[in-house]
């Protein structure tokens, strides 16, 4: 199967992950995904697991006598919640140049729609694409290059590679749910995927390598008010949803995503809500450096306190978790995982670009768990949005590269 026709298919599963699910995966639409791509690593050769979580194991056995280092690949099937993963029209244009019509406005009629437009000016990298095939969505839902571009790229260089009949030693893959909720790693198999490195294929534009990512950690905090009728309010209202607000007012204005860049870290507020008796926050806080990131959830802990000793003890209480933490300390001592990556690349053709990740992949958790694991582009970009899109002419050279590393050296 052609990667693009591949791809395409694979958009075409609504796959979405839910956080408040409790199993996993935390979608039996996944599980849908998941037999399609057992079937087809099958048909490839592969010795195959769909095991009882829904990751997707495929092994294939080295057709060489020499000893090699048993490489993996990995990428994740779910989509994010931030956008619509139903009914998805992809489309693939030759880019021109300038704004992208996504989809063309409606006139007259009930339930007329305007036009969706992905414009050069929100967008300026769009010109490094000019004259290149992109395969976007209609404006209406996310794509789901972010990973299925990854999946694809990945079944299709084991596909090119056992028809070329090249040399290679062991080659383990997986494809893992729940990716974007922060658990696709909670029940990875690493010995029984039984590689010595791997490579999460999950990042963005041709030519990226990321070994750096950010410690992460998550922060819910419950507020408890007391109500009573506001005319006989004074020194008895307790108002939650004031000091949720009063909270967020007192974190760093700029350490905020929309203020920070490359290794600078944040405070989220992903989501509040409240009224007087009670009220809620959620955060993600993110930082490059260890320490940093210990004082931003430091600083959390003392805000909480602080209020509380104005208006009570037990009025605010945090719930304050660890996600994952910087991969750069496992790959600090096996830097030759990324040093195969880049050369990869500039065998290929490309020059490539180490960049810090402002979030984290499967690999960050799977690199703390004793398996040595960086990311690699899939030659997508505009993740998580309606304006998402995947270059076909990069994704076939991201299948050059993947294929590159499977092969055994001389």
């Amino acid at each position: 199967m052609e990667l693009t026709e591949r791809f395409l298919k694979y958009v075409s599963f609504p796959t979405m992950s839910d956080e408040q699910s409790e199993t996993c995966p935390s979608s039996a639409k996944q599980l849908e995904l998941a037999k399609v791509l057992k079937a087809e690593l099958d048909a490839l050769g592969l010795e195959t697991v769909l095991d009882e979580y829904g990751y997707v194991y495929g092994f294939l056995k080295a057709n060489t006598e020499k000893i090699t280092q048993r490489v993996g690949f990995i990428a994740h099937m779910d989509t994010s919640d931030a956008c619509s993963d139903t009914n998805i029209r992809p489309k693939t244009i030759k880019y021109g140049g300038g704004d992208i019509v996504l989809r063309e406005g409606e006139k007259g009629g009930k339930g007329a729609g305007e036009a969706i437009v992905m414009k050069l000016s929100d967008y300026p990298y769009l010109a490094d694409y000019e004259g290149k095939h992109l395969i976007v969505s209609d404006g209406t839902t996310l794509l789901g290059a972010d990973d299925k571009a990854g999946v694809a790229e990945i079944i299709t260089a084991l596909e090119e590679l056992i028809r070329s009949g090249r040399k290679h030693g062991k080659i383990s893959v997986c494809f893992t749910p729940d990716e974007e909720i922060g658990r696709g790693a909670d029940h990875f198999d690493v010995k029984a995927f039984g590689a010595d490195y791997a490579y999460t294929v999950d990042g963005g534009k041709l030519g990226e390598v990321e070994y750096e990512n950010f410690n992460a950690a998550s922060a819910k905090i419950v507020v408890r008010g007391i109500s009573i009728h506001p005319g006989s309010a004074k020194n008895k209202m307790v108002n939650a949803a004031a000091i949720a607000c009063e909270l967020q007012s007192l974190l760093p204005k700029r350490q905020v995503p929309e203020k920070t860049e490359g290794y600078q870290g944040f405070f989220h507020l992903t989501g509040i809500s409240g009224e007087t008796e009670n009220a809620e926050l959620s955060y993600i806080i993110r930082d490059h450096d260890r320490a940093k990131f210990e004082e931003k959830k430091k600083l959390m802990k003392e805000l909480v306190r602080k209020l509380n000793r104005k208006y009570g003890k037990g009025t605010l209480t945090l719930v304050l978790k660890d996600s994952y933490y910087n991969m750069k300390e496992v790959l600090a001592d096996n830097m030759f995982v990324v040093e195969k990556a880049l050369q990869a690349m500039r065998d290929c053709g490309v020059e490539p670009v180490c960049v810090p990740i402002r979030g984290g992949t499967d690999g960050a958790r799977i690199s703390f768990m004793g398996l040595p694991c960086p990311n690699l582009c899939t030659g997508g970009e505009n993740f998580h949005s309606r304006f998402e899109f995947a270059c076909v002419e990069d994704m076939k050279t991201c299948v050059k590269v993947i294929k590159n590393l499977m092969i055994a050296k001389d």
